[in-house]
């Protein structure tokens, strides 16, 4: 169970460049080596102040609040291309209702683009790190 001290963890799947650029904007934001191990060994939640949690949830708030334009911008095609058995299972920590929010979103999403998971996912977290987080 989470709390407001607790964040979610919870899983996107995610192509190998995706997962280089989050592996390189979570270095920058605080000092995670590697993204794929680094939630590896933790139960369903985190608590907050933890330096790669925080960047996580502040990264979910940013895709959240730019959803429907990282939507316009994200290459599906691209994304479709990746190979079902390449994607990494990479997990995140974010606060539980942001969590709730970006699984709706990338559901949506899927459901729209007639695509797998897999392939939202990887396209529109593509999109956000591309652009940067926002100011």
């Amino acid at each position: 169970m989470t709390g407001d001290d607790r964040y979610k963890v919870f899983g996107v799947y995610l192509s190998a460049p995706v997962t280089d650029a989050l592996e390189e904007h979570l270095y920058d934001e605080a000092g995670v080596l590697d993204v794929e191990a680094y939630f590896e060994e933790t139960a369903d939640s985190v608590p907050v102040g933890d330096p790669g949690a925080d960047a996580t949830d502040d990264l979910v708030a940013g895709v959240l609040d730019s959803f429907a334009d990282l939507y316009d911008r994200a290459d599906f095609a691209a994304a479709e291309r990746t190979a079902p058995d390449a994607f990494d299972l990479v997990h995140l920590a974010a606060d539980p209702t942001r969590v709730a929010d970006v699984r709706e979103r990338f559901r949506a999403a899927a459901t729209i683009q007639d695509a797998d998971l897999r392939t939202v996912q990887t396209a529109i977290l593509g999109a956000h790190l591309e652009a940067g987080p926002t100011e």
